[in-house]
């Protein structure tokens, strides 16, 4: 084919995409990347997949000009390049642009270097084409360090009373020991401070404190791996002042979970019995000296809720739960039982609990309400003949409680509390269980699900609403430890202040301070929350409800400022733009919906609607300027929008690759590439969130983990600081206003956990390090 001199270049460009496919795809990028291809409109196929190749295009059409005739052939090149030619003569510069291009093309078989620069990464087999910013010169030089900051574990909002019983004690230290998640708490009440035991692998599910009040006992359940292996569970002995595990007790003998524990007394604790999940029930007594099984048993097919050794005598162990009380002894490494006989009285449903007088009756509380005293009955010689064995009867039934009695605390002068479900009711008995004084805990409390003796007049009581109170019989009580009551999702920082927002199932919207570790204040919305935003002035804050209506709330007032209501779907982001004039509202309808703020947060009114996502919206996030948004769906696409134009889709995210963003915490993206492990599906992490200054990244997975790395970490498999603690999968994350913390919440264990960031140094930050490949951070000394 014969060309003029001025479409020499042409002729060269056609000739290098028949025989190099990867010029061909560069080639094919600046055409479209400007604008001048009507076939960057998406598809409805591509839009699962992302936004379908351009080599893809390139390379179907080589296939069919080879298939074709020789003059049909000479034609289309002559009428490509002819068409080539027009757009060399509107853009002058594309032509230098193009040889740069093609020379940093990569080998036809390499999956980076294409397109200037675009890497893909595959989630569930589905390629997303993500495109390398313009000041990274080689993004295969690139070297990804962990960051040199770590976290710390600093607080813990809540408590698990909602189905754990016996897990509230006070230790000779002047703290209260009970659990949540992972973590076993240590609170000093007057003090206010909190030390944490975290060396369980899963959710703790009981607790007991030896007889020295010094060491304690915590036992966990079974779990999950990564993988969906069952992990072992297992009984820690620790010691309290110095948190260092002393005994690591029956890994690989328990099933599912370790139910409920006991020290001996008689014996000065000598002995640890242990009630795990199977279905048998297996009760088991250990030597906690050294660590060795020393009885094992099954127990029974029916639910059991505590153990206890008689505290006069080490061989008698007596366990509750529903419809029996045993009386076991133990004798000669092996174990016997004695069911409680009901006799004339009404067999309850479940013994909740017991505890043994001074005169070494046992006292049980069960679901009609009533307190059941416990006794020896000698042997029924007449009736049963000659060897009949002694029997344990009730001796007297004493009614408590209107509903369940779900506690009781013996007092050391003998003086019995009890505590009710139903009523909510405390109850103090004289020691012939005589009622002497009783009171009743709030109802935004629940019911009393256990009590700890301070000092014979003050008491701790957890409650079934995950709350601690403190208080007494004639002053009242007040919480001590709140925390939430359901799944929780929606998570927000204040933009000036130590102060973040908490949403979940429980339908409570909770405002939290980081600094004095506390509830500023709660209120019950009709529907549950699922995500949250501060308007950047602080004033107010827009929580995202399952309905997809959302409410704006004034943060001094807790007032309903604003009430809005977009599609019927659950709404699952709320982002504010940076100067505030925008709100963002993301839904599972597929729509993002843009509304301009006035009125310093309290008026809104609909600008427009982003469309073009076909799955329910996950993350978004605002460009600097306040003009752009990037977003993230549940098939795992990602958009682009121009905001300010009209809320238009932006067709080609190639000219979105050196956007800046206010914020970033879409969980899909070239800079947070690296948090993704290799074969990951789209559900293995659920939250990520960049530190203001720019340096790290903080990641909820779903594997009960909080990881941190450094930003940006655009490369696979990049290396980062892992953090236990939960006990669910990690729902949200949030770095606080000045970077000082790090706020994680988990989903089913309703637990909050603050951390604390520990700065490693001082050095270039994330964006320095992507400018020089050969630059490096030395990492911190373990805190």
């Amino acid at each position: 084919m014969s060309c003029p001199s001025s479409m020499c270049v042409i002729c060269v460009l056609l000739y290098m995409t028949s025989v190099n496919p990867a010029a061909a795809r560069v080639l094919n990028q600046v055409f479209c990347s400007d604008g001048f291809s009507s076939s960057r409109k998406l598809s409805s196929s591509s839009a699962l997949d992302g936004t379908r190749h351009p080599a893809t295009r390139v390379r179907r059409n080589s296939e069919k000009l080879a298939k074709d005739p020789q003059e049909k052939t000479k034609k289309r090149l002559d009428k490509k390049a002819a068409s080539s030619a027009n757009l060399l003569t509107r853009s002058p510069s594309l032509e230098s642009r193009t040889k740069d291009l093609i020379a940093s093309a990569g080998s036809p078989g390499s999956r980076r270097g294409t397109q200037g620069q675009s890497i893909k990464m595959f989630i569930r087999g589905r390629p997303i084409t993500m495109y390398v910013p313009s000041n990274i010169q080689n993004y295969d030089d690139l070297r990804m360090e962990p960051p040199v900051e770590k976290l710390e574990l600093d607080w813990v909002y809540g408590y698990r009373g909602r189905d754990c019983r016996a897990n509230l004690y006070l230790l000779a230290s002047g703290e209260a020991v009970y659990f949540i998640a992972c973590v076993v708490v240590l609170y000093h009440i007057n003090n206010r401070t909190q030390r944490h035991y975290s060396k369980h692998t899963d959710c703790v599910r009981c607790l007991t404190i030896h007889p020295d009040k010094v060491r304690v006992a915590s036992g966990q359940t079974a779990g999950v791996d990564k993988d969906g292996k069952p992990l072992q569970p297992y009984v820690h002995i620790w010691d309290s002042s110095t948190l260092i595990t002393l005994q690591q007790i029956g890994l690989g003998t328990f099933e599912r979970g370790v139910g409920s524990v006991a020290f001996s007394f008689a014996d000065s604790g000598a002995f640890l019995c242990v009630i795990d999940d199977s279905n048998e029930h297996m009760l088991s007594v250990w030597d906690c000296a050294k660590g060795t099984k020393h009885a094992e048993v099954k127990s029974t097919n029916e639910a059991v809720f505590t153990v206890e050794f008689n505290p006069n005598d080490s061989t008698n162990i007596i366990t509750c739960g529903k419809s029996h009380v045993y009386f076991w002894t133990l004798s000669a490494g092996s174990l016997t039982k004695k069911q409680g006989i009901f006799g004339k009285y009404k067999k309850p449903k479940f013994i909740q609990c017991f505890v043994f007088s001074l005169t070494g009756d046992v006292l049980t509380g069960d679901s009609e309400g009533n307190i059941l005293t416990w006794g020896k009955s000698p042997g029924d010689v007449k009736t049963l003949g000659k060897g009949a064995k002694e029997t344990f009867q009730i001796m007297r039934q004493t009614r408590a409680h209107d509903g369940s009695v779900f506690t009781l605390c013996m007092l050391q002068g003998g003086a019995l509390l009890s505590g009710g479900g139903k009523d909510r009711k405390i109850i103090r008995w004289s020691a012939d269980l005589a009622p002497e004084r009783e009171c009743e805990i709030p109802e935004m409390f629940g019911a009393v699900r256990c009590i700890a003796d301070v000092d014979g007049e003050e008491v701790l009581v957890g409650t079934t609403r995950n709350a601690i109170l403190r208080g007494t019989f004639s002053d009242g009580f007040v919480a001590i430890v709140q925390g939430h009551v359901d799944e929780m999702w929606g998570l927000a920082t204040h933009p000036s202040q130590d102060v973040f927002l908490t949403c979940g199932h429980d339908r409570q919207v909770c405002v939290w301070n980081t600094e004095e570790h506390k509830l500023d204040w709660c209120t019950t919305l009709e529907e549950y929350g699922l995500c949250a935003d501060f308007c950047p002035n602080g004033a107010v804050v827009s929580v995202g409800l399952s309905t997809g209506r959302w409410l704006v709330l004034d943060l001094q007032t807790k007032d309903v400022v604003s009430d809005y209501t977009d599609g019927n779907e659950q709404l699952s982001v709320m982002r504010y733009s940076p100067d505030g004039s925008f709100l963002a509202v993301g839904s599972h309808d597929n729509f993002i919906y843009i509304y301009n703020v006035t009125e310093s947060g309290r008026r809104y009114s609909r600008y427009g609607k982003c469309n073009g996502h076909s799955s329910f919206i996950t993350h978004l996030d605002w460009s600097k300027d306040g003009k752009y948004i990037m977003s993230n769906s549940g098939d795992y696409e990602i958009l682009y929008w121009d905001i300010a134009g009209g809320c238009k889709l932006l067709r080609n995210r190639y000219e979105s690759k050196d956007r800046e963003w206010a914020s970033y915490t879409c969980v899909l993206g070239f800079h947070v590439m690296g948090v993704w492990l290799e074969g990951s599906d789209g559900t293995d992490i659920n939250a990520l969130c960049r530190s203001h200054n720019e340096r790290m990244v903080a990641v909820a997975d779903d594997f009960c983990k909080v990881h941190l790395f450094q930003y940006p970490c655009p490369k696979p498999k990049a290396p980062n600081h892992i953090y236990e603690g939960h006990g669910s999968h990690v729902t949200n994350v949030r770095f606080t206003h000045c970077d000082s913390h790090v706020l994680s919440m988990g989903g089913k264990d309703t637990c909050i956990l603050q951390w604390r960031v520990k700065r490693g140094g001082t050095g270039d930050s994330g964006r320095d390090r992507l400018h020089s490949s050969s630059s490096t951070s030395t990492s911190s000394p373990e805190p």
